[in-house]
């Protein structure tokens, strides 16, 4: 789990077009659901595109990311978008911690994770950790939120690959190396970005990701401590079934 260096300078750019609404909105129909949070942990916040909307809505929000680069970019963007509040709501206090190892002050009353940030672990010693944390950090009857990519993703990239962008202002060749005895997946990214001087910079990100079955992830979230686990699928609230590609699952302390 490397931090994403330069990557987090063209992140947004690169990631424009990702369903940031359809996770909000997940949030949301899910503690229509689940109970309605005052606070709320975004582990693997990245540069803040959930966390941020969330705290503008009212909630007291704490972004969590390894990277501190990743870090930088959210508090700017965060800046700029409270500066431009007409009174004051929430909050975000943003903490540069590990996923599988973090702490808070108070526990909170929601834990999201969401982007496939848990694929990114590729130990199953991690992800217990994650959920173990998420868990400790959780007040009683608290909720974690969180999705993956099922396994058969990880296939089709493999079968698929490679990707290529190519825009004004950045591009890159994307391929992929499957381990499909680990459902471990490799990117490999090369990426050219626009600077300010009207040049372009190259450089090389590889970002590596696992997919775990869904029988192994409900157990690992009941040995964690929660005590009800539901899995919905594809940014719906309903159940998971065998073509569903993004697992999203919600977890009661």
């Amino acid at each position: 789990m490397d931090a994403y260096g330069q990557f987090a300078s063209v992140y947004d750019r690169l990631m424009q077009d990702m369903p940031y609404e359809d996770w909000l909105q997940f949030a949301h129909d899910s503690w229509e659901r689940y109970g309605m949070p005052g606070t709320v942990a975004d582990l693997g916040c990245g540069t803040g595109s959930i966390a941020i909307p969330l705290a503008l809505s009212g909630l007291e929000v704490y972004g969590i990311d390894l990277s501190a680069d990743m870090l930088t970019v959210a508090r700017s963007k965060w800046d700029e978008a409270s500066s431009h509040m007409a009174r004051a709501r929430g909050n975000v206090t943003w903490l540069e911690q590990d996923m599988r190892d973090w702490t808070l002050a108070e526990p909170v009353d929601t834990v999201i994770s969401f982007c496939d940030c848990v694929n990114y672990l590729t130990e199953e010693e991690d992800v217990e950790a994650a959920f173990k944390a998420a868990y400790d950090n959780l007040r009683e009857g608290g909720l974690f939120l969180f999705d993956v990519h099922d396994p058969k993703v990880f296939l089709r990239y493999a079968e698929e690959q490679p990707f290529v962008l190519d825009e004004d202002e950045v591009a890159y060749i994307w391929t992929c190396e499957l381990d499909e005895s680990r459902l471990q997946i490799e990117h490999h990214l090369t990426i050219f970005a626009e600077e300010k001087s009207g040049k372009f910079e190259r450089f090389e990100e590889m970002h590596e990701q696992r997919a775990y079955g869904r029988g192994w992830m409900e157990a690992a979230l009941k040995r964690a401590g929660f005590r009800t686990v539901d899995c919905y699928a594809d940014f719906e609230l309903e159940p998971a079934g065998d073509r569903s590609e993004r697992l999203f699952f919600a977890a009661v302390k």
